[in-house]
């Protein structure tokens, strides 16, 4: 399994978006670097959530599901299922800078995060 992290403009599509949709198509990225990144993604890849844009934080995850693929409106960009699943809702980490400063955009992750978050990726089934 590969670790992702896909930043997005809260106003443009938030977690509270993918949350309600369960799922989503994520297209429209148009840098290379990020482009080569998402053809790198495969089914059940974790893809971290960071809110941009004022808020500037880790907000949630998710998984891809399913294969990439080549956008029908634009054949030079790939696009991935994004699913979501939660962090802050664990209620396990109510310490972690995530939860206590969630504008704060660059943290240290504590190893009993990372090796929750590496359980629950192994654990989760879309």
């Amino acid at each position: 399994m590969k670790y992702f992290l896909a930043k997005s403009d809260p106003l443009t599509y938030s977690i509270d978006d993918l949350e309600r949709d369960g799922k989503t198509a994520w297209d429209g990225v148009k840098n290379a670097q990020a482009q080569q990144a998402i053809r790198t993604m495969e089914d059940g890849d974790c893809v971290i959530c960071y809110h941009s844009q004022g808020q500037a934080a880790i907000v949630g995850w998710g998984y891809v599901e399913g294969a990439v693929w080549v956008d029908a409106a634009d054949p030079k960009m790939s696009v991935f299922t994004y699913r979501f699943a939660e962090i802050k809702e664990s209620g396990l980490f109510s310490d972690f800078a995530l939860v206590k400063q969630s504008r704060l955009s660059t943290m240290a992750a504590p190893k009993e995060f990372v090796n929750w978050l590496k359980k629950r990726a192994k654990e989760f089934k879309p």
